[in-house]
This record gives C-alpha cells, structure tokens and sequence, in this order.
C-alpha cells in the first residue's frame, strides 16, 4: 500500500442516500486529495433507538447505485458485515487493521453531528484513530464548534483557501479540520415522508436510486403509492 494514499470514509444510514450525502463526500475528495472515499451504510446505529426502513441489502444496493460511474465514491459493506453496533471508533479500527494508518483515513461527518462528539462511544480517544473532516451543513457553521466544543478547539483547523488541495500531509497527527462549503439541505427523513405520500422526490436523489426505490416498492405507505 502507498504510504501516500488517502481513504476518505463516510458512514450512515443512508435509508436512503441522497444528493447531500454525495455532495459532502465530493467536497471532502476535492479538498483533501482523497484517493478514494468509502461509503458505509451502517448495520446498528447506536445513535438511533428504530431500525432502518429500508433493509440492509437495500441500503447497500442504493449505495452502489449512487456510486456508480463516480471513480471517488467506493461501497463499502464493513459494518454490514458486523453483528456489533456502528461504532466510529469499532470502524476506524477495523480499517487500520486492513493496514490503513490514521494518518492517511479520512473520517468524515456533518458540523450537526460532530457538535454531539462527546457523547460518542469511546470518546475522545475516538479522534486519534483518523483524520475528522468536519463539513458544514446547512443551519450548522463550522465556525461555531469551537465556542460548541471548547475542549477540542486547540485540535480544530479551519480549512483555506490557502491551503492548496491536498496540502494536508498524510503524516500529519489526526486533526479535526473544519470544512466550510454548501452542500443541499436534503435529508433522508424528509425524502422517506415525500416518499410515504406520493410527492416528487426528483432532484433529491440519483435517478439510478429513486427507479430502485420505486420498483422494490420502498418506504411507501399502504395508502400512497404514487412515485412521481
């Protein structure tokens, strides 16, 4: 393995993945030189008490839709395979034992999620085992997490324009760096209710992704089955 390559990583849910999960991935690959960024749909989220709607082989197909024809994005079933819950810190371990170094992993995650870091399993060890590319997203700035996050601002690095695509040396010790960008406010809860009532959800979602949802007849309610 190059000892410069660097892996990206953005996991979720994805029930379903969507244009704004695709967006932050690609800022985060053109801004850091990423090689590739992997997509894992997670298997237990421990952030979350219901399941999924979709099932996990649907989920997975989804993501290998929306990835297609984008030499960026890579599926990845990692924490499908598991039988634990879809810790980060679990995750990140996994790839540095597939031989990744924190150094050259990517982990990727919204301002909205991050602010909740401390309540995350295994934290703050949980920051050194990869690189955290903090994206913003709409209504949460990522120039509000050090006043959110005092005891973790020394570690956050705002990323400018003066800093050239790529000139994050993959030796350097995992950082928490702070991504401001635009990406759609879109969410999967919001598609799943257009979905359940017949609304459009065209322009939300790779076309590849919303013709699988409409012939595997997902996230419809018994009374609505218009896709349109």
């Amino acid at each position: 393995m190059s000892e410069r390559r660097r892996i990206g990583v953005l996991g979720g849910r994805f029930d379903p993945i969507h244009l704004g999960h695709l967006a932050t991935a690609t800022v985060a690959w053109q801004r850091f030189a990423l090689d590739t960024v992997l997509l894992l749909p997670s298997r237990v989220s421990p952030h979350r008490s219901a399941s999924a709607r979709a099932s996990d082989e649907d989920r997975l197909a989804m993501v290998r839709l929306a990835a297609a024809g984008n030499a960026c994005l890579l599926p990845c079933d990692l924490e499908l395979q598991s039988d634990r819950p879809s810790y980060t810190s679990n995750t990140l371990a996994c790839l540095r034992d597939r031989g990744h170094l924190a150094t050259q992993l990517f982990f990727i995650v919204g301002a909205d999620a991050f602010a909740e870091i401390a309540t995350w399993h295994d934290y703050p060890a949980v920051l050194e085992g990869a690189h955290f590319v903090i994206v913003a997203r709409p209504g949460h700035a990522v120039s509000h997490l050090p006043a959110q996050l005092p005891a973790l601002r020394g570690r956050m690095h705002p990323i400018t324009d003066e800093l050239r695509p790529g000139g994050v040396e993959v030796g350097t010790s995992p950082t928490i760096w702070l991504l401001d960008a635009v990406t759609p406010d879109i969410s999967s809860t919001a598609i799943r209710r257009r979905l359940a009532s017949g609304l459009s959800v065209t322009g939300l979602m790779p076309a590849e992704v919303i013709d699988y949802i409409e012939r595997h007849r997902i996230y419809r309610s018994a009374h609505k089955t218009a896709l349109t």
